[in-house]
């Protein structure tokens, strides 16, 4: 066994065989994989093996539809067979909600050219003729479904792998992962001490003990999961000896999944008496191993797949197949950098290792060998979970997660599991003023303040939903008067020392502002997408604070990490700084009530340090909702007496309380960008507009200042422009498809209702050489096209006289 090598894949399921794959595929040859027994141990060798491109996050569908098509690839490549059948699928709707979702999904197909369709019952027993479809709406029926021999895959890449020079040892226990100084890595087997550049967790079933290793937990747990093998049936005989095959059929109301097996069929169930495995760690020893049947969890399951499937009824049980596997807590993979971490990566809790598995490793490849994936990931990037995240938290929301496989994902909906978990000093103050909570990133965050009749919980729903009302009252208040909410769901950093400016100028492709300034700043990739979107305040010559997206800290932190040079200290200060906006055309009486400092000089985006009451504070002119406003920082354990201080002073200018839907409603009046939706790493600053907060006339060789400079003589071939929808009763989400002289040209990245207008908005992309005002285009909004028009002027304050005065 070789003892050097420059990437060491700890793991010998599909995902690891994946990873090691595309590393030689683009062009790292020395690289080994490293398996404790035989390739396929753990979950692998026991998987239904089916594939799907059906996923709510378009780049995952991106990525999935990526894996697809590459085993014919692998077949070609080894002259293996992957035992691949492409006989598509239907997802059943039972009621008009689900419908709603797979609308909702086909509009997102169109943009993507996946070649999905809504079919209604009649077809759905044209298709898949032993479903009973009483009470069906609809289905959503994918050509690209299908299923395939996990084994034979598995080894088909890792033939393909060993074809571009890679390295598999089998029976190769590893013990131990030691970093050296230099941030390689010693990883110590029952073979020998192997000295690698790179370590990449694929570990599966046993990824946490691997992690451990190393120090690292993540956030994964092992569920059972129980399916089941029938003997032949008349029925799926005779589609067989008429040269066909049946479809794949997913029954959501059910929570169940039905394919061809044979001469038979499979069928498998997400049920709800789940049971998590392994609660304390997978034991080493499991390998090739099932667990004991367990008919009871899936009696319920079992009765209602045989109403919707009444052959299942005289069929005999030929096999169960009852294995644990791995998900995280929302039930998406964990790839990528980890963060705190030197050349150790993650490529964990793919429970769908036939759907993603390919996706993933092209994925994790790019990422170690390019510094970055082709396209948006933070949907299953490991740093979307912060070191907060504990086992205790993580076990009921991966059983949630199982749970909730199947069912009806809203837009608004808050899942209820391991919450509350994290909350600020004003939690009990704010839900004793009616909040209703969301949560981002673990922490507790008030989506609306209800009143009176108004809902104490938001129902879900693809439409308008019933915190509507209270939503518009929150927004109008903030326009008339004045509204107050935390600023705790905002990422905070603290940058220090003598060349934290020259740094600073290397990280920001912005201008970094000057003494009690402020200023907003994108931060680019090396080759120019957006991986951040930042305020930044010098509050001294050698010490700024930026603000972003609370949920995108473990990411940013990573990237300041990954550059950090002597003389900088970077903290992450998000949860030791904390306070309040205030917002809205009284926001400056009520601050000057509040304070003995002078404030009536302070500019917007002006810094500078105030007492607010007795508390010290970080005061900045500037606010999310695009009206005059404050951001007002302090101590978190000063917090509750400066919100009196602010409260009190308030309610002589009718101050209220807002939340979440209404800073997002807010901020459409303005056309503001929001992270993860307008501006993300699929996204570059010039197709945003973020290029006008571009330095190009700085001295200094920001990070992506090449390829932003080399788009800009030719423009960028789509910009993102606003909209006006004459919507119904259901606005813009996320990535319905913009259609133009009967041609999908475009995608939504966000909208909503503008309370204050009184219009529904959305925002998204236009080929750039087709946008001007008042062009008129439809949108396809849950299987309906609505008419909108490009609008060029905010809606509110379209000079930003009362923002800037």
């Amino acid at each position: 066994m070789k003892l050097e090598t420059r990437v060491a894949v700890i793991g010998g399921g599909v995902v690891g065989c994946s990873v090691l794959y595309h590393l030689t595929k683009l062009g790292w040859s020395d690289v080994m994989l490293l398996e404790r027994s035989e390739l396929t141990s753990g979950s692998t060798w026991h998987a239904a093996g089916g594939f799907h491109t059906l996923n709510g996050d378009t780049n995952m569908a991106a990525l999935q539809g990526y894996t697809i098509r590459l085993y014919k690839e692998l077949e070609e490549i080894t002259g293996m067979s992957c035992g691949l059948h492409h006989v598509g699928g239907v997802t059943l709707a039972d009621n008009q909600d689900r419908f709603d979702m797979l609308l909702a999904e086909r509009a997102k197909h169109r943009f993507m050219g996946l070649e999905t369709e809504i079919v209604g019952p009649d077809e759905i027993k044209k298709i898949a003729p032993i479903t009973n479809t009483d009470g069906i709406i609809g289905a959503l029926y994918d050509p690209l479904d299908g299923h395939l021999d996990p084994s034979g895959t598995t080894h088909a890449y890792a033939k393909a792998a060993r074809i571009g020079g890679a390295t598999i040892e089998t029976h190769c226990m590893v013990h131990e992962t030691n970093q050296r100084p230099d941030g390689t890595w010693d990883v110590v087997t029952d073979k020998g001490t192997i000295h690698a550049e790179h370590v990449v967790n694929a570990g599966g079933l046993w990824a946490r003990e691997v992690g451990a290793m190393a120090g690292v937990y993540f956030p994964l747990h092992p569920m059972e999961h129980q399916y089941l093998v029938t003997d032949s049936i008349p029925q799926i005989e005779a589609i067989i000896n008429a040269g066909g095959e049946h479809p794949h059929v997913m029954d959501p109301a059910g929570e169940s999944y039905l394919r061809q097996e044979g001469r038979g069929l499979c069928i498998g169930f997400y049920e709800q008496p789940c049971k998590p495995w392994a609660v304390d760690g997978t034991p080493w020893e499991f390998g090739h191993e099932l667990l004991p049947d367990d008919y009871d969890k899936i009696t319920d399951s079992i009765e209602f797949a045989y109403r919707r499937f009444p052959v299942l009824a005289e069929a005999g049980v030929k096999s169960v197949i009852h294995g644990p596997f791995t998900f995280a807590p929302d039930g998406n993979p964990l790839v990528g950098p980890v963060p705190g971490m030197r050349n150790y990566w993650s490529a964990c809790g793919v429970m769908a290792g036939f759907s993603q598995g390919g996706g993933v490793g092209l994925t994790l490849a790019q990422w170690m060998i390019e510094g970055e994936p082709e396209r948006d990931v933070f949907a299953m990037d490991v740093a979307r979970f912060g070191d907060w995240i504990s086992p205790g938290y993580t076990r009921p929301k991966v059983i949630e997660n199982y749970q909730k496989r199947f069912s009806v994902a809203y837009p608004n909906e808050e899942l209820p599991a391991a919450r509350p978990n994290r909350t600020t000093p004003m939690y009990d103050i704010f839900s004793d003023l009616g909040a209703v909570w969301g949560q981002q990133y673990g922490l507790e965050v008030p989506n609306y303040f209800a009143q009176e009749d108004e809902p104490g919980y938001e129902t879900p729903s693809f439409r308008r939903s019933d915190a509507f009302d209270a939503t518009g009252r929150e927004v109008r208040a903030v326009r008339n008067n004045v509204g107050i909410n935390e600023v705790h769901n905002f990422g905070k950093y603290c940058i220090t020392g003598p060349t934290a400016r020259a740094w600073l100028d290397q990280i920001m492709a912005g201008r970094i502002p000057q003494l009690g300034r402020v200023s907003l700043t994108p931060m680019l990739s090396p080759k120019g997408k957006l991986i951040g979107d930042f305020t930044v305040s010098c509050l001294a010559e050698d010490k700024f604070q930026l603000t972003a997206s609370y949920g995108s800290q473990a990411f940013h932190m990573r990237w300041f990490l990954q550059h950090q040079q002597g003389g900088v200290k970077i903290e992450n200060i998000s949860d030791r700084l904390n306070g309040f906006q205030i917002a809205g055309p009284n926001a400056t009486r009520v601050l000057a009530a509040c304070t003995r400092d002078d404030n009536s000089d302070l500019r917007f985006l002006d810094v500078r340090r105030m007492t607010v009451g007795m508390t010290d504070c970080i005061v900045q002119r500037v606010s999310y909702t695009g009206d005059l406003g404050y951001e007002i920082y302090c101590d978190p354990m000063a917090q509750r007496q400066l919100w009196w201080v602010l409260w009190q002073a308030g309610q002589s200018h009718e101050m209220v309380p807002f939340g979440m839907r209404a800073m997002m409603s807010l901020r459409l009046d303005k056309f503001f960008g929001s992270w993860m939706r307008e501006f993300s790493p699929d996204y570059t600053a010039a197709e945003t507009g973020l290029d006008r907060f571009i330095s190009f006339s700085k001295n200094v060789d920001f990070i992506g200042r090449a390829a932003a400079e080399q788009d800009r003589p030719r423009g960028p071939a789509r910009k993102l422009v606003a909209f006006e929808v004459d919507a119904d009763d259901a606005d813009v989400n996320a990535y319905e498809p913009i259609w133009l002289d009967g041609s999908v040209v475009g995608f939504c990245t966000s909208g909503g209702y503008s309370h204050y207008a009184r219009k529904s908005v959305a925002m998204g992309f236009l080929p750039a050489d087709r946008v001007k005002d008042g062009l008129q285009v439809e949108i396809e909004i849950l299987g309906q096209l609505r008419k909108a028009w490009v609008i060029s002027e905010p809606l509110f304050d379209a000079d930003g006289a009362r923002m800037r005065g």
